[in-house]
């Protein structure tokens, strides 16, 4: 469908955007804008659609698509990002794809489908570790929410738990952004590791909105019993009213 021979790289663009807005539902599009208030580009195409089109691509060369692909759609950007994660190459091409897709992250849920799409991680774990630590420090939001979701895909486990607790401990960003994902790793963390992360709740520096928000987000698990959820909403903290 994508193939380069009908006249080069700006009618295969043409092509995937053609299709793009055939496949467009306005009422899909005012749900999912709901979700995402700071995006005013979107389509309204549905991620199965994407995910189709994201493997067709592949199929083809998918190196001259990314380095022609627009960005003018939040589905345009999104398709990248699911190209990506089909990526099947070595390792240092595809952390090349992936530095060079990040600045392009901005708005959560292209950030939580790329790094869940990023399943190549788990047999390059170390590299990809130390690929992610510069994003934990930057100043910049959807950076730091990258690093944070790949932590929380990736890294929920030994021997990198403690690593990743102090790591998001450590965390100094305003943007509700970085903010809902620590919260949301932490309770990933207690799930799978409940001593270990219990421990860290008990003696950390989290900001107190980012601390109660992971305290709400473990209690809303269903993998918690409600002996144990009793427990963690008394750990809550209490918040000073500003006069």
């Amino acid at each position: 469908m994508y193939s380069n021979k009908r006249g080069g790289h700006a009618l295969v663009e043409a092509d995937i955007r053609t299709q793009l807005l055939s496949l467009a539902e306005p009422e899909y599009q005012k749900f999912t804008a709901a979700l995402i208030p700071n995006i005013n580009n979107l389509l309204g195409v549905r991620m199965p659609e994407l995910r189709k089109m994201a493997k067709q691509i592949i199929a083809t060369d998918w190196r001259a698509y990314l380095e022609n692909a627009d960005d003018d759609y939040f589905e345009e950007v999104m398709l990248q990002a699911l190209v990506i994660g089909y990526i099947r190459t070595d390792p240092e091409e595809w952390l090349r794809h992936i530095a060079w897709f990040v600045p392009k992250i901005n708005n959560w849920s292209v950030c939580d489908s790329f790094c869940g799409g990023l399943k190549l991680t788990k047999k390059e774990q170390e590299r990809v570790w130390h690929f992610v630590q510069p994003y934990l420090v930057s100043e910049l939001e959807y950076d730091i929410r990258f690093g944070v979701v790949m932590y929380l895909n990736y890294y929920m486990e030994e021997p990198y738990i403690h690593q990743v607790l102090a790591s998001l401990d450590q965390v100094r960003h305003e943007g509700y952004y970085v903010k809902m994902a620590v919260a949301w790793a932490i309770s990933i963390a207690y799930i799978k590791l409940p001593d270990i992360t219990m421990r860290y709740l008990k003696d950390n520096t989290l900001d107190d909105f980012t601390y109660n928000k992971a305290l709400q987000k473990i209690t809303e698990s269903t993998r918690i019993d409600p002996h144990t959820k009793q427990i963690i909403r008394g750990m809550k903290r209490k918040l000073k009213r500003s006069v």
